[in-house]
């Protein structure tokens, strides 16, 4: 077996490992806290009686609750009700969500409400890169310039805004106001009109990575301001290769591993920030439904959007330290 081919079989029984410990902490944490919200299932699902005082509408009431909870499984024991449903998650079978008329399967709810959070954090992340990037090389290499100044005054302010105040202020300013043809609530599935899903997703995701560029680009010049000074750079610079080349095939390479690091851990910023973004804008992904599950208690959706994330998270996560040793050789043969 080759020694490349051993590290990464290595790599993936460690990642492997790391998914079990988190899906396991991550998912019971849930299911415990999830237990204490005030209120019960039952008592949003089944209507209080107009009249309470009649002791026969009492007792109906009660029994339409105690077959409820028993429908839901939450007169077993908190441990078998964790063991239910990661035994049926890890199976496919996520349970059910509970209505007051019906019930339907929670992978149901959760197949239509990831693409739109998927593409969310997609498109914030490649509108934030792609700002921050050449913003921070040209920031480092201009350091202590009127426009490095400038550009970390604006990202201060940036990081100062709160999701929910840029959203508003985009929704009314852009969506509502101006002329353009970017829609301020709504989304439509990419199969369905291409031109009309990227009008769509045009604010939110300018929303969610606002204050990603102004991190990512901080990151990256103080990054790349200390690379400069290495002594590869100097040799490069002494060889006569044009600044253009040190900065964006030289030092970038190596200063890129610190935002990509960030840039996976920021995943979960995301993802708490598409249950504000989604809600404002009417998008219809996995932050609503998160924040419906919590106000109709309705736990086995709630538990199964936090184990894809979880999932989702730590792949993700992989995936960037596969991507270190193809950028950094020093990470690759010391492994």
């Amino acid at each position: 077996m080759s020694p490349n081919l051993a590290r990464t079989l290595k790599l993936v029984a460690r990642k492997l490992a790391q998914l079990i410990v988190v899906l396991f902490c991550v998912t019971l944490f849930t299911f415990l806290l999830v237990r204490f919200l005030p209120g019960d299932p039952e008592d949003l699902l089944v209507p209080a009686s107009d009249n309470t005082g009649d002791p026969r509408t009492d007792q109906i009431v009660r029994e339409q609750k105690e077959r409820v909870r028993a429908d839901m499984g939450l007169d077993d024991p908190l441990p078998v009700q964790y063991w239910n449903w990661l035994s049926g998650f890890l199976t496919g079978d996520m349970g059910y969500e509970y209505g007051k008329q019906d019930k339907s399967p929670v992978s149901e709810r959760l197949a239509p409400a990831l693409p739109p959070t998927l593409q969310l954090i997609l498109y914030s992340q490649v509108i934030a890169l792609a700002v921050a990037i050449p913003l921070g090389v040209i920031t480092a290499y201009k350091e202590g310039s009127i426009f490095d100044r400038l550009s970390n005054a604006t990202a201060f302010g940036m990081l100062s805004l709160p999701n929910f105040a840029v959203a508003l202020l985009l929704a009314y300013w852009i969506g509502v106001r101006s002329s353009l043809p970017f829609s301020p609530t709504g989304y439509t599935y990419f199969s369905e009109d291409p031109a009309q899903h990227f009008t769509d997703m045009v604010l939110p995701s300018i929303t969610l990575a606002i204050g990603q560029i102004a991190i990512y680009m901080r990151l990256l010049r103080s990054d790349l301001i200390q690379t400069l000074q290495e002594d590869f750079i100097l040799m490069a610079r002494s060889k006569g290769i044009s600044n253009s080349r040190v900065l964006w095939r030289h030092a970038l390479r190596p200063s890129s591993l610190a935002l990509l690091t960030v840039a996976g851990l920021n995943i979960g910023t995301l993802i708490g920030g598409t249950v504000v973004i989604e809600v404002l804008f009417g998008i219809q992904g996995m932050g609503s439904l998160i924040y419906e599950s919590i106000l109709t208690r309705q736990y086995l959706t709630l538990q199964s959007c936090v184990a894809i994330i979880a999932i989702g998270f730590v792949l993700i996560n992989a995936v960037l330290d596969v991507l270190y040793n193809v950028l950094d050789p020093r990470i690759r043969h010391a492994s």
